[in-house]
């Protein structure tokens, strides 16, 4: 990155003078349009003016940041660390007005930076109701780095704390103040905590796990005043009861910067007007992020905000992109507990036509909302493994069928097969809802070099800040790279091999003729034809297949952990398959008998070919995965694998059956 002379010191010939990009705002939103500008064109000067005296930085790592889980190196934008000659950051240097008609932006300092295209991502500032004493010392809010910073500070001598708003950012302050030893109290008027994301019951599950963590909350109730002279000593609230504190952080949502618009004549409402391409009613300006009114709905949450940045920066490159709106969806931590949001659930618990369906099992919650047939909200506390899934559903409207919801009523789940395989998920996908990172975005990462989640998460900034999506991220690796092969694969496939040749032998090979007349040094005839000698055949026979069988449930016994890793017994079971192979060899003369003995030939032949089968796919599941046959969550062992253990239930009844008839007559 380098710093700029200034524009008026700038000599350049007219006809060479390149488009000057200018960015008002460094928050995530307007350091992404502002990085993609100056990467993706090298023709541009592209110039980021921030009023805040740091870096750009992920504010949605304040939290982190705040509970002293961070430093703020490891928050900065990660785009920003890296030289871009063609892009200037100035920071501490706030805009102060816009002049349309000579195209200038023009700063506190009383430079002029003229522009050819100008994006205001101003974003917004915390917005303080008017309760009587707000102004007190002890009062803060939790909005930027430098709020974070104060209340570092603060934290040292604090003893008692109030946080006013149970929203998601109220609750992230508290989090952040109850990991520095602090008494925290929330204040929420709503019923509820989180009430644009949750409903009733989930509001309550997930107060019960943030009381559990020491953290006290109250809801359906306001704040009238906050008490003191000169600090601040306690509040009143609206039933007159008090709470004594020596802080309060007010977290009572948000209000747009649209103060640059207002003066500079460009339309507004609650924010910046913008049509589909991002820009306000002055050609050459675009509006993103918090900042921005698109069809009424101002977004609040990173991941729309970056959308919108790639639509400016594709509008300034001359490129056909267009802003679809989103669907509000949240996917964190919340003080440790995992929530997931997508939909307009306030509207949607009193939209008429819209029906819901719930499921509960312990401290898990999940809720579906349909409308005429499709996906249009969901709710869960507790973890839900398909939720990136189900809000891709949303984003797409898809149909809710009858059995996929007599499925979510019985067992919490939408499709049969669990979470959606990274691999199959779609570019648009989100996976990391703290900053909005979608699927595409993290495969051109890899393919850029990034292989593994940790370079995933500096190249993107996914998964560095709840670390939910964290095995998303391990599992994009393994299907985006070259996949592993499991541990003892070699061997593996020699003993697979091996036992799949028995299994051939036992399947077509004719059976072994008996000897013609006696012979008392013949093998054939001490195998076959000497009654002890098949007794003690076929006992080692049974030794073999029941030692196979329960080394099959190694992995469900967990006491056989101390006996060494699962590799290698899966090695020993794949062996002594092959050992009970050549043993019925032994044992029958590939006779393979009428009746239940047939019966038990052929489910004992079957048990070892699919075995054999399943053994191969095992070791050779990183060169079938290359091949795109089988996934990370789905190998091709999958098939032969149940398809073997069913074929083990009937050897227990049938060798019982063989052993009871063999001794009666």
């Amino acid at each position: 990155m380098s710093i700029h002379p200034l524009p008026d010191q700038i000599e350049i010939a007219p006809e060479k003078m390149p488009k000057r990009i200018v960015v008002i705002g460094g928050g995530p939103v307007g350091a992404r349009a502002a990085t993609k500008l100056a990467a993706d064109a090298k023709g541009l000067d592209v110039t980021l003016l921030t009023t805040e005296a740091y870096e750009p930085y992920n504010r949605v790592k304040l939290t982190p940041l705040l509970a002293g889980d961070v430093q703020f190196g490891e928050i900065t934008t990660p785009d920003l660390a890296g030289a871009k000659p063609n892009l200037t950051l100035r920071t501490g240097l706030p805009v102060t007005a816009i002049d349309r008609a000579e195209k200038l932006a023009k700063t506190a300092d009383g430079q002029v930076w003229p522009y050819d295209k100008l994006i205001i991502a101003t974003g917004s500032r915390a917005n303080v109701p008017g309760i009587p004493g707000r102004d007190l010392s002890g009062v803060f809010t939790f909005r930027s780095a430098a709020d974070a910073s104060a209340l570092m500070a603060r934290s040292i001598s604090a003893r008692n704390v109030v946080v006013i708003g149970g929203g998601l950012l109220g609750l992230e302050a508290a989090r952040g103040m109850q990991r520095r030893q602090v008494n925290v109290t929330v204040i929420e008027h709503e019923n509820r905590i989180m009430p644009r994301q949750l409903d009733t019951e989930a509001g309550a599950l997930l107060r019960q796990e943030i009381e559990a963590l020491g953290v006290a909350v109250k809801t359906g109730i306001g704040v009238k005043t906050i008490e003191g002279t000169d600090r601040v000593t306690g509040i009143v609230l609206m039933d007159g009861s008090e709470i004594a504190c020596d802080t309060v952080i007010i977290c009572t949502g948000v209000r747009a910067n649209t103060d640059l618009a207002r003066d500079a004549k460009i339309p507004f409402h609650r924010a910046i007007v913008v049509d589909d391409e991002m820009r306000t009613a002055d050609p050459d300006i675009f509006a993103i992020g918090e900042c921005a009114e698109h069809q009424g709905v101002l977004q609040g949450l990173v991941g729309p905000g970056f959308e919108q940045a790639d639509v400016a920066v594709a509008q300034i490159l001359g490129q056909a992109k267009t802003y679809q709106r989103a669907v509000p969806a949240t996917k964190l931590k919340v003080i440790g507990a995992e929530v997931f949001s997508a939909g307009e659930i306030e509207q949607l618990e009193v939209a008429p036509k819209t029906r819901s369906q719930i499921w509960r099992a312990g401290n898990q919650y999940r809720r579906i909302f349909i409308q005429q047939g499709k996906l249009v909200g969901a709710i869960a506390v507790g973890g839900w493994p398909q939720a990136s899934r189900v809000q891709s559903a949303i984003q797409q409207g898809a149909t809710v069928y009858p059995w996929m919801v007599f499925r979510f009523l019985r067992t919490g789940f939408l499709w049969p097969d669990g979470e959606e395989d990274v691999a199959d998920m779609a570019d648009a996908a989100t996976v990391c809802n703290c900053t909005g990172v979608t699927c595409g975005r993290l495969r051109d990462a890899l393919a850029a070099g990034a292989n593994t989640p940790q370079a995933l998460g500096e190249a993107t900034g996914a998964g560095n800040v709840c670390g939910s999506c964290q095995p998303m991220l391990e599992e994009l690796v393994n299907a985006g790279g070259p996949p592993k092969p499991v541990r003892l694969f070699r061997a593996i496939l020699a003993v697979s091999a091996l036992a799949g040749l028995v299994a051939l032998i036992l399947a077509f090979a004719p059976r072994i003729p008996f000897p013609q007349s006696f012979d008392a040094d013949s093998l054939r005839m001490w195998l076959w034809q000497d009654n002890i000698v098949r007794q003690w055949s076929g006992f080692i026979l049974l030794g073999l297949t029941v030692t196979a069988m329960l080394i099959g449930l190694r992995k469900r016994i967990r006491f056989m952990d101390r006996l060494g890793q699962y590799d290698g017994w899966r090695l020993i079971h794949l062996g002594i398959g092959a050992l009970a192979g050549i043993g019925l060899v032994a044992h029958t003369g590939l006779r393979a008998g009428s009746n239940l003995n047939l019966m038990l030939f052929i489910c004992f032949a079957l048990t070892l070919i699919l075995g054999a089968l399943a053994g191969l796919a095992t070791g050779g599941d990183h060169e079938l995965r290359a091949r795109r046959i089988g996934t990370a969550r789905k190998p091709a062992r999958q098939i032969p694998t149940w398809l073997h253990i069913l074929a083990i239930w009937p050897l227990p009844v049938l060798i019982l059956a063989h052993v009871l008839a063999s001794y009666a007559f």
